[in-house]
């Protein structure tokens, strides 16, 4: 699990930067802002089930994840 620590400084990625991502196990529990993006400019976390399916969509951005190890 990352810690984000919200310092201007750090190179955190832009946060709905992408419509689609590819991510994988390690990054379960999914959530939307993932960690390694900025807050500030973002919605509230939500965090999506892409277990079952391999696929999620998030509902405030829309921005579909895709887990890459599903298969």
């Amino acid at each position: 699990m990352k810690i984000r620590k919200g310092k201007d400084s750090e190179n955190l990625d832009k946060a709905n930067a992408q419509s689609r991502y590819q991510v994988s196990t390690k990054d379960l529990p999914l959530a939307c802002p993932m960690p390694e993006m900025y807050l500030w400019n973002s919605h509230p976390k939500v965090y999506l089930p892409i277990q079952e399916t391999g696929e999620a969509k998030c509902p405030y951005c829309g921005a579909e994840y895709y887990l890459k190890d599903s298969e």
